[in-house]
């Protein structure tokens, strides 16, 4: 979250940035409680200050008609103060709230743009392959493989879920292995296995809540959400501890499911794997010392593209613009992976910076050395990567014309030697 005293001081900034964004967050209302809440400080100072002088006097006041003034006065100097404590902590609870509302300032490298049309892209790996037979979709080829059953998954949960059977569902472990092994050995990641589960702060300490409440499932009896993404436990996993500098970076990731409501995205990728309620992600999370954190977020695109680049699957890297940037994040990096058999890119990645944003929500600190003050670390998570696109985009790539399909090298070893796909 962007600090009081940061809008306060840099309000011109902040208002730029947030009509670059295309939103418009309570920053009248910010500023307008904040001069109250001082003034009522200043007020509760100054009537203690008296306080504090006229209890100094009724001691060395042996009159007792003067004592009594001295003493009903403090009385009433009290009375004040007690009055002016609840605004302050009024004015407190409301500047939290609304401080929650406002979105991370996009870096000065992020182009300025309404939307998603004026992203821009930065480079592209990998010619997509040129077919002579008739190009399907992965639905498609999953259904008649018996691999994939959208309708089962319905029945069992509604719209949007599906089942994975046979070499389908090993298909999609032997992808999962794959990144996490890639990103532990050779990318220096640790991995982490986090709750799926997790408190309403954790939530709140990623920008998830409350902005994005109506994208969760909530647990009511118990209070809990289900996680859209495990950036939400694993950037929390060091909440409320204070880092040796010498400890950072810490690169992490994690295999988890993800689960969301996906409640603004009606009518959109309706068939397939490309959106659905729950799947499966490999994401990176980095905590890096703010020196580091550009640099970081440049090698994390970098470990997300080996992995498509290894699987033999085309992409294209985009950056967001300030329009279609995400709440939490000061610049992200989109890869998206060529579909053949929908010819279009899709995002299978984002990979993001979010500076100090979240440090600050979730109380993520460090030492920088012995002796100095604590800063707040910078956070970093990326998608390496979504597990239910990276299968569809191996079949729609590796697709045969006879409805098989050929099953990258590098999988291989994850399915006993397996070279293609051909049904349950």
């Amino acid at each position: 979250m962007l600090s009081l005293q940061f809008i306060r001081e840099h309000e011109d900034r902040v208002r730029l940035a947030m009509a670059n964004r295309s939103v418009e967050p309570p920053i009248d209302e910010i500023l307008e409680l904040d001069r109250g809440r001082r003034q009522a400080l200043q007020r509760i100072e100054s009537f203690r200050a008296q306080r504090n002088q006229l209890g100094g006097q009724i001691g060395r006041t042996a009159d007792p008609a003067d004592r009594q003034r001295l003493v009903d006065r403090t009385r009433d100097l009290s009375a004040r103060i007690g009055e002016l404590e609840p605004v302050v902590k009024e004015a407190d609870e409301r500047l939290e709230a609304l401080l929650l509302q406002i979105p991370n300032l996009p870096d000065a490298s992020v182009p300025v743009g309404r939307d998603e049309t004026e992203n821009v892209e930065v480079r592209r790996w990998g010619e997509p392959r040129e077919f002579d037979f008739r190009i399907r979709p992965h639905w498609d080829l999953g259904e008649e493989l018996g691999i994939l059953d959208s309708e089962r998954g319905a029945k069992l949960a509604g719209s949007r879920f599906h089942v994975l059977a046979g070499q389908g569902a090993a298909l999609s472990r032997a992808l999962a292995s794959f990144m996490v092994d890639l990103h532990v050995r050779e990318h220096g990641y640790v991995e982490i296995a986090p709750p799926y589960l997790v408190k309403p702060e954790i939530m709140v300490g990623t920008g998830q809540l409350p902005k994005f409440a109506e994208e969760a499932y909530w647990l009511e009896r118990d209070d809990l959400y289900l996680i859209p993404t495990a950036e939400v436990p694993v950037t929390n996993l060091h909440r409320g501890e204070i880092l040796d500098s010498e400890a950072l970076p810490i690169r992490y990731c994690a295999f988890t499911p993800c689960f969301r409501r996906e409640a603004g995205a009606a009518g959109r990728d309706t068939r397939g794997l490309i959106r659905a309620h729950q799947f499966d992600k490999v994401e990176m999370v980095k905590l890096v010392r703010p020196a580091d954190s550009w640099a970081e977020l440049e090698l994390m695109v970098q470990d997300a593209g080996d992995v498509l680049e290894r699987l033999g699957l085309p992409y294209r890297v985009i950056v967001l613009c300030t329009g279609d940037l995400g709440f939490a994040m000061a610049k992200t990096y989109d890869l998206e992976v060529w579909m053949p058999g929908q010819g279009r890119y899709v995002e299978i990645s984002s990979c993001s910076m979010a500076g100090d944003f979240q440090a600050r929500r979730a109380d993520l600190k460090f030492r920088p050395s012995a002796g100095a003050r604590v800063e707040f670390v910078h956070t970093l998570n990326g998608s390496g990567l979504a597990v239910g696109r990276a299968l569809a985009a191996v079949l729609e790539t590796y697709q045969r014309e006879d409805g098989t399909v050929e099953v990258p090298e590098v999988l291989r070893p994850y399915l006993g030697g397996r070279i293609e796909v051909t049904g349950r």
